[in-house]
């Protein structure tokens, strides 16, 4: 990477990081327990100072408040700490709306370990992130009821993970790569669906002890939003009886399947050619591949005997030990053998591509990122392509010089990095330089890799006051949100904030200290926008809290009687990135009306294109794409000096997120979406999603490069960014949710039995301003054998690209196109399997790939998701879209393919496990009697059957009867133990999901059970075919093209 750096001007002073500050930037996977959810606010006391912690910023988990540990002294250190929203809880007392929230600890300690209450130090940093309080409406105004207060110390969950002290009695060793056993099924005639797949037990629950402040408790280990209950190697669904008739036969004489596919046996109702005999189709539903669970955390090692070892599943529970590849979760790679021809890759069907998270979370049982500080020299590279030293660097003549693994050119070794080579070849010192034994370490950039000081931690928020926001309560409900997360930014005299309001102009306040109350400057240009001086909006955190504690609990009723409907959002973006300017920042936008006046101004497209739509979607994808060029130009300016856009859309209306979104995508941010905005419901939700937006790990000013070994190179990057030149991309902002695609494409022939190489550098600024190189480095070998591609291909991540390349493909083409291709797609790579590497030929059997069975499975539910389907609406799809384009590989899966779990019987577990089993998405597996969860880590739905036992109803939601279900549902406790195990369920899902989930209640026969049904996508439905006559429309074509 050739010194990369952020655009604008420099800025005086230059502070280097302090050496007192400890370099261990992943702290936070040490204190992941201290997640708290469902929980509101503690009672009103004075702002604290935020405690230090380390690494890219203080980042904390939404909760409730843990024990208060003592801040140690000197500058914050550089690691991440815990935390991430949660949700309401329960109390009888009213909270005050800028609720003092206790501190998480700052130091590390077994997610098990007990923490005693210690009185609150002065700097103690709030750690909780439980709902706010409810708003207080203007006189006039919609009735804004907020979240339910719950009762102190309620809500408490299990840890996601296992605690560190007896891990490896819980451990289990990664399933070894030689062939997974063969799944066969039978056609039989159709039967109901009985089959489910049990998912894993969760850890035991951590002891917690209860919190002098209200509502408060040490919350359980945080989870990574991974999804566990995808198929795993050697497991099979158990089939359930089957009532009625007797299963099939099997064929007779039909050969065992090779030991790495799995076979479904088609009866002869489906001919040689495919073509369907009249009757009905037999299967066996219990026998056809489903996701099952994993039951046991496994421990992976990257590399076992100088190889790679393939990842665990992304969806699985897993703890990585980094022995010379980077971790599965910061970048994966789609096959895990890379093929050494194009023309082999081409055969396969598959796509060679990395997903590649660099700051993803790390499991609380991993060795943190070590840090190196190789002084002003900085890091050794080749100096030909500028990779940086890794673990596959071959070092020749006495250590003297290096190969170079990437591009193959020797270079001289840094006489200051010399060492000799011990008899084994390897440098004596490999062991103790993290940089040649780990597949990931991050560096600490010198002064060559910066063309100007380290930016500040600015963050500025812009809210709309117009007649909409007000009168429905988003105003209050982001003014609510921001007031409490103001002491959860990171500590110190680098941390300034400013804020504006804006409806048809633009309103900024001066918030110095020397000013008695804060002062209004009104900015009535929204064609050709100014900003008053940076200095009088933008003020170090530490001069102005007092003023913007005051100023934001002022704002609603300064605009209760605001009759202004229009909006100029444009241009109140451009006019606080006038001020941010010089130096750079977070921007958060909440926004709640169609920006109809000034820069950027829309029209409602949706309504014009109405007619599109039922004319056979031939100009209904062009609504997906931006209005014009003026806000993607902006976005650029905005993108160029290091202004990272996030966007809180909170409205009942069409807001043309298509046009909207193309900001915070070109600037690294994203868009967050409250439709229909109801101030009962999404005003704690608001709230933690804003904290875990400014509490995660994260970093400022990024530069990204990809470089592989020769015969690869990068074809494309995908993601939310700015490119500028093809080789890299730039990142104003970096935090642990963003995953960028990279497609890679051969340019000369693989050796067979070599390793390539993956390296992945990310240069970026922590929010305490220290400039940091984290690089990622991955070996894979090269195999010229078509069988091995398919033994070593990565479900998750394969399926994870296909759904970004889908997404991509849905605002210029027409949908059915788009479901077209998908489907071809996954034909095109089983047909392949079936045509050159299983050994059955019998025309009557589906042949899968045991590590691809769940495709079919997949790119279904996806041709039938919120982006794919026919009906919906515009701005849904385009919030799809732009959700896709970063989700992580683990939460790919669960969009998709949601989790259903039967919750009527909670009352009846007796194990230990919050999560009962999961169950096929199908209506067969749905009862009258019952009420069913479904999650897809953004959106929780709660069906509830028309004939549920009133009494459980009354104990779990406080409801008589099925007809008396709310639309507006915030989910309390109630003191009974049903109860309490559904919001022990509901906390350990946002846990896991590192999302605060939207509740909705769901009943038969009214929209939000179509809604509920919507996500049954195994069922034959407008949106396409049932599972099981997928599979046979597959079998069918594979037949045709063989």
């Amino acid at each position: 990477m050739a010194t990369p750096g952020p655009p604008g001007p420099p800025r005086p002073g230059n502070h280097p990081p302090n050496p007192n500050v400890n370099p261990n930037p992943q702290s936070l996977s040490d204190n992941m327990q201290n997640l708290n959810l469902n929980r509101p606010p503690p009672p009103s006391m004075p702002h604290p100072r935020p405690s230090s912690t380390q690494f890219p910023a203080p980042f904390s988990r939404p909760g409730p408040p843990p024990p208060a540990p003592v801040r140690p002294s000197g500058p914050p250190p550089p690691s991440f700490p815990p935390g991430r929203p949660s949700g309401p809880p329960v109390s009888q007392s009213q909270p005050s709306p800028l609720g003092y929230r206790p501190p998480p600890p700052t130091g590390t300690f077994p997610p098990n370990r007990q923490m005693a209450p210690p009185s609150l130090p002065p700097g103690a940093r709030p750690g909780w992130m439980g709902p706010p309080p409810p708003v207080v409406p203007p006189p006039g105004a919609v009735m804004n009821n907020g979240p339910p207060n719950f009762a102190p110390g309620g809500l408490q969950a299990g840890p996601r993970f296992p605690p560190p002290a007896g891990i490896a009695s819980q451990l289990t060793p990664p399933p070894p790569l030689g062939p997974p056993t063969a799944m066969a099924g039978a056609w039989a005639p159709p039967q109901p669906q009985t089959m489910h797949a049990f998912l894993g037990s969760a850890s035991p629950p951590v002891q917690q002890q209860r919190s002098p402040f209200a509502g408060a408790a040490q919350p359980p280990s945080v989870p990574h939003g991974s999804q566990p209950w995808s198929m795993q190697p050697n497991q099979v669904p158990p089939p359930p009886p089957i009532s009625q008739s007797p299963q099939a036969p099997r064929m007779f004489g039909m050969p065992p399947p090779m030991p790495n596919q799995s076979m479904t046996a088609i009866s002869h109702a489906v001919g040689q050619t495919g073509a369907p005999v009249a009757g009905p189709s037999k299967i066996d539903p219990s026998q056809i591949p489903r996701p099952v669970p994993y039951s046991s955390v496994v421990l992976h090692e990257t590399r076992q005997g100088n190889q790679a070892n393939p990842p665990p599943p992304a969806t699985s529970d897993y703890i990585v030990r980094d022995t010379g590849n980077c971790s599965p979760r910061n970048m994966r790679c789609t096959i895990n053998q890379i093929p050494c021809t194009a023309d082999l890759l081409t055969t396969s069907g598959m796509q060679l591509a990395l997903l590649v998270q660099p700051l993803a979370l790390p499991h609380p049982s991993e060795e943190p990122i070590q840090v190196v500080d190789l002084g002003e020299s900085g890091p050794v590279r080749c100096s030909r392509c500028k990779g940086y030293i890794n673990p596959f660097m071959k070092f020749i003549d006495q250590g003297r010089q290096f190969i170079c693994n990437l591009c193959g050119f020797t270079d001289e070794t840094p006489r200051d990095y010399h060492c000799n080579l011990g008899p084994d070849g390897r440098r004596r010192d490999a062991d103790d330089r993290p940089e040649l034994c780990r597949g990931m370490v991050e560096i600490v950039a010198p002064k060559e890799y910066m063309v100007r000081d380290p930016m500040l931690a600015m963050y500025f928020f812009l809210i709309d006051v117009s007649m909409n926001a007000i009168q429905t309560g988003a105003t209050a409900a982001a003014c609510t949100a921001i007031s409490q997360v103001i002491s959860d930014l990171p500590e110190g005299p680098r941390t300034k904030v400013g804020i504006a309001t804006f409806d048809c102009t633009i309103h900024f306040y001066n918030l110095k200290r020397a000013l008695q109350q804060p002062l209004m400057l009104i900015v009535p240009d929204i064609q050709d926008v100014y900003t008053p001086l940076e200095t009088d909006v933008i003020v170090q955190l530490s001069e102005c809290r007092q003023h913007l504690e005051l100023l934001l609990e002022s704002i609603p009723s300064m605009f209760e009687n605001n009759k202004t409907a229009d909006s100029a959002f444009g241009a109140a973006v451009k006019a606080a990135f006038l001020a941010m300017k010089s130096n750079g920042g977070k921007l958060l936008v909440f926004q709640s009306v169609l920006p109809s006046v000034g820069t950027g101004a829309l029209s409602a497209r949706e309504a014009e294109g109405r007619t599109n739509t039922s004319a056979g979607e031939k100009e209904a994808h062009k609504l997906l794409q931006p209005a014009d060029k003026t806000l993607e130009s902006m976005a650029m300016e905005v993108a160029e000096y290091q202004v990272c856009v996030d966007i809180f859309i909170t409205t009942q209306t069409y807001m043309d997120i298509a046009s909207i979104s193309v900001i915070p995508r070109t600037t690294g941010g994203q868009i967050y979406y409250y439709y229909p905005f109801s101030a009962v419901t999404d005003t704690a939700k608001i709230y933690n999603d804003l904290k875990w937006n400014i509490t995660r790990p994260q970093g400022f000013e990024a530069v990204m490069r990809v470089r592989c070994s020769q015969g690869l190179q990068v074809n494309e990057y995908r993601g939310n960014f700015c490119k500028r030149i093809p080789t890299d991309v730039d990142l104003p902002g970096i935090d642990s949710d963003k995953t960028i695609m990279v497609t890679i494409k051969h340019d000369d022939k693989l050796q067979d039995g070599s390793e390539c190489v993956f390296q992945c550098a990310l240069l970026y600024t922590t929010v305490y301003g220290q400039r940091r190189i984290r690089v990622l480095t991955l070996a894979l070998p090269c195999t010229s054998m078509l069988n091995n591609l398919f033994r070593t291909a990565d479900l998750d991540t394969q399926f994870a690209c296909i759904l970004k390349q889908g997404a991509n493909e849905i605002p210029s083409s027409p949908l059915l196109q788009v479901r077209e291709r998908l489907t071809d797609r996954c034909i095109s790579i089983l047909c392949s399997y079936r045509k050159f590497c299983a050994t059955v030929t019998s025309s009557g059997q589906l042949i899968l790939p045991e590590t691809l069975k769940l495709l079919p499975l997949y790119i279904l539910a996806l041709t039938k998701s919120t982006g794919l389907r026919s009906s919906g609406k515009i701005d849904e799809r385009s919030f799809w879209i732009n959700y896709v384009s970063s989700v992580s590989t683990a939460l790919a899966v669960a969009l998709v393919y949601p989790r259903m779990l039967a919750i009527h019987n909670l009352n009846c577990k007796d194990d230990a496990s919050l999560c009962p089993p999961a169950i096929p998405l199908s209506s067969e597996h749905i009862s009258d009697e019952g009420i069913y969860l479904l999650e897809n880590g953004e959106d929780c739905l709660i069906y509830v059957g028309s004939s549920v036992d009133p009494d459980i109803l009354n104990k779990l939601f406080g409801i008589p009867s099925v007809d008396e279900i709310p639309t507006q549902f915030v989910l309390q406790q109630y003191d009974n133990p049903f109860s309490k195990k559904l919001n022990d369920l509901i906390n350990e899902i946002r846990r896991q999901r590192c999302s605060y989930l939207r509740l909705k209640l769901c009943k038969k026969g009214d929209p939000s059970g179509m809604l509920f049904f919507s996500y049954i996508v195994e069922d034959k439905s407008s949106n396409g075919l049932s599972y099981v006559e997928f599979l046979i429309h597959i079998h069918r074509q594979i037949q045709m093209k063989m």
